[in-house]
């Protein structure tokens, strides 16, 4: 399959087969997207970015064409992406990261600074990943057992549901985003792998989180829609100020999803930053 004009391309990394696509020329940049979702989220912004840049976007293990181990556990994460670098031979990056991916993005500033140039942020989680505090399809997917998530045929549905709810405008949940989204959730495992994730004690606590936050120091863009339903507008603010000199930009009519919903000013905002 073809992602923003380009074929993705498979690499092992820890064990586990890594779906990415590259495309472009110049200061290297690494796009991490957000939970349930794949490299597929960076359609718009991707091929605006490669004009002048070495664009690196990743599927995490567990989603996209990634593999989708059982026992997934986040705290590979920041490994994989800096084993990708690794093997592209990228030694220093700019990294963007949504969502989940923008937490993905702030461990890796935290555990190899010398590595990342700027960081962007988009609708970020962090500092809402104690299971109180997940939305709550999340917190109904780690309470139901693996082994009955798999057999429910409600896949769709809840797909249909969350889609509805990240974006602001229901306009944007058309029938190519939502198949986009399906397919790899129908693979085999993949949902006992997305349970998985969200059981595992690899995410950083809180506070953690706020004092790897706090210990970033390269140029930071936070940009949030300020519709998010997924992650609460507030914290952008929270970004804002746990991150020395974070810059802070709301897009108005926009949910959970401004790299889709506003690729536009993503880009424009991007390109300016990068």
């Amino acid at each position: 399959m073809v992602v923003a004009g380009v074929e993705p391309r498979l690499e092992s990394l820890d064990g586990l087969r890594v779906r990415y696509v590259r495309a472009g020329s110049g200061p290297a940049v690494v796009l991490i997207h957000g939970i349930s979702s794949s490299i597929y989220s960076w359609k718009d912004v991707l091929p605006a970015l490669a004009r002048d840049h070495d664009v690196i976007a990743l599927d995490l293990p567990g989603f996209g064409g990634s593999d989708q181990p059982a026992d997934l556990n986040a705290a590979i994460y920041p490994r994989v992406v800096l084993g990708l670098m690794d093997r592209l031979g990228v030694a220093r990056a700019s990294v963007v990261g949504h969502s989940l991916g923008g937490t993905v993005a702030v461990l890796v500033s935290g555990e190899a600074p010398d590595r990342v140039e700027r960081l962007a942020l988009l609708d970020a989680a962090g500092f809402n990943l104690a299971p109180s505090q997940r939305p709550l399809l999340l917190r109904v997917a780690a309470a139901v057992p693996a082994s009955v998530l798999e057999r429910l045929p409600t896949r769709p549905v809840l797909l249909r549901l969350g889609l509805r709810q990240v974006f602001f405008d229901p306009a944007f949940v058309t029938p190519e985003r939502f198949n986009e989204y399906l397919t790899p959730l129908q693979r085999p495992g993949a949902v006992t792998a997305f349970r998985s994730l969200l059981v595992s004690g690899g995410f950083a606590s809180t506070e953690d989180f706020a004092r790897r936050a706090g210990q970033i120091r390269v140029p930071t863009l936070v940009v949030w829609g300020a519709e998010d339903r997924w992650v609460a507008p507030s914290d952008a603010d929270r970004f804002a100020a746990a991150i020395p000199g974070a810059r802070k930009v709301m897009l108005p009519a926009c949910g959970h999803m401004p790299q889709e919903e506003r690729p536009a000013e993503v880009i424009t905002l991007l390109r300016d930053f990068l």
